[in-house]
């Protein structure tokens, strides 16, 4: 079988199977397989597959088939233009999640951001993707789970940027040893009842969805949690669900009566992302 018999027959199986993007995932999973660049899987289209290679590509495909998100399965995921190590011990990061790496880019370039912290950091991927457009930021990474952690450190390692990020184990803000300029967070906002009732066959992380009865248990411990971790004039940004913005806007107002509150859609024209900038006197802003 060639790669291009190999390729088509695997996308019509995806696309049999429903699996959103099948072109793409059929490529991704046969790039794995024979450890081969994209350039290199067009231009060779007509190389025959050893019984070895066909046998390994159609295990791949029957896990993806299996529901295994492609991401665990070649432990590979691009954000923000960089690739990233991910395994079931994180989230796989999500295109909308760079609009808060877009966000916490522009609020830079309008003024000087000297600290920043990524809240639930999982991969890595927001915190080093600001560590390679920001370098003269300090940049703290906290999340509670450890093993999630090593996964971060991986990729802090792989992008070189170790001694720039401070990775810290820790719910939300609480292991912060100083206030910060920039809080960017993508905490769980899925409603406990929307989760998979066989919870397993998602693959990903539970601590990383379940965002409590409304969606909005962490993402209000979190924003209590604000006014003792942000500076005078520091900035949260927040990645939040369909259909959540009232709720969480409501709540920020009436923490921060004196805060400015905007909220910014993603390419689908969901509200995806809440900035909170506090004025310059947190006394007299805080509710």
């Amino acid at each position: 079988m060639t790669l291009k018999q190999a390729f088509s027959h695997a996308r019509d199986i995806l696309i049999a199977n429903n699996i959103e993007d099948a072109c793409l995932e059929g490529e991704l999973l046969l790039r794995h397989t024979l450890k081969i660049s994209r350039v290199r899987l067009y231009l060779d289209l007509n190389y025959e597959l050893s019984s070895k290679e066909e046998e390994t590509f159609w295990h791949l495909i029957e896990r993806r088939l299996s529901g295994e998100p492609t991401a665990y399965i070649t432990g590979h995921r691009e954000f923000y233009g960089s690739d990233f190590y991910v395994d079931p011990s994180v989230l796989i990061p999500r295109p909308e999640s760079e609009l808060l790496v877009e966000k916490a880019l522009k609020l830079a370039q309008n003024g000087t951001i000297p600290t920043i912290a990524e809240v639930g950091t999982g991969c890595g991927a927001i915190a080093i993707s600001l560590a390679l457009n920001l370098s003269q930021a300090k940049i703290y990474a906290t999340d509670i789970s450890a093993p999630a952690l090593k996964v971060a450190l991986f990729n802090c390692q792989k992008h070189r940027v170790v001694n720039r990020i401070c990775l810290l184990q820790g719910d939300m803000l609480e292991p912060l040893p100083e206030p910060i300029d920039l809080i960017v967070t993508n905490l769980p906002y899925v409603k406990e009842s929307e989760l998979p009732p066989t919870y397993s066959a998602s693959f990903e992380p539970l601590l990383a969805l379940n965002g409590g009865s409304d969606g909005l248990e962490k993402i209000r411990q979190l924003c209590c949690q604000v006014k003792n971790k942000l500076c005078p004039e520091g900035c949260l940004l927040l990645e939040i669900g369909q259909g959540q913005r009232r709720a969480v806007t409501n709540f920020l107002c009436s923490l921060f009566p004196s805060a400015k509150i905007e909220v910014t859609p993603d390419l689908s024209g969901v509200d995806r992302v809440v900035s909170l900038i506090l004025p310059s006197d947190r006394l007299h802003q805080a509710g």
